[in-house]
């Protein structure tokens, strides 16, 4: 069983980008889990806390740990990373040589309602993760612009966009199993 850790890096409920990932995780095919790691409880990293034990710092590396690859999906925050998606890196890089992002299989979605998809935040996070030594999907990209006109009611409705993401899915599973 293959198993993928899914980061949502929008905070809202009704958020672009977690009806993104609800549809990509839907294409996962049969032999694959995913498991959504949940980002909004985490406390803001700091060294401080890297001799303590904190619950939900614990929970996220562990999660990561588990799984086969990690799929982020996120939007773009003034023209950046959301800072939830930040947050999570740094926790699961730290303490200090325990990074649990070396040698991790990651991809990274961005979807914005605006013209650019979400391509500063997706480039940050890309680099973010290499310079941890994660293995980053390259190809296929999806930077996915104006895909508040893909939805309704939540869910991709636009053929062209769900055909879209499908591909997308199911070049990333074969690559989390390979």
């Amino acid at each position: 069983m293959t198993q993928i850790a899914l980061i949502v890096g929008s905070l809202a409920q009704q958020s672009l980008n977690r009806a993104v990932a609800e549809h990509i995780a839907a294409q996962a095919p049969a032999g694959v889990s995913v498991e959504t790691v949940v980002i909004g409880d985490l406390p803001l990293y700091t060294q401080d806390r890297d001799a303590d034990t904190v619950p939900a710092y614990e929970r996220v590396r562990a999660q990561i740990k588990a799984a086969d690859a990690v799929l982020i999906v996120s939007p773009e925050h003034n023209r950046a990373m959301p800072a939830a998606v930040k947050n999570l890196i740094d926790i699961a890089s730290r303490p200090a040589g325990q990074s649990v992002w070396t040698g991790k299989k990651a991809a990274i979605v961005t979807a914005s309602p605006g013209a650019y998809g979400g391509i500063n935040a997706g480039l940050q996070i890309r680099l973010s993760l290499q310079s941890l030594g994660a293995d980053v999907l390259l190809a296929p990209e999806v930077f996915l612009s104006r895909a508040n006109t893909a939805l309704e009611n939540g869910e991709v409705t636009d053929e062209r966009t769900a055909g879209f993401l499908n591909k997308f899915a199911a070049a990333f599973y074969g690559w989390a199993a390979a």
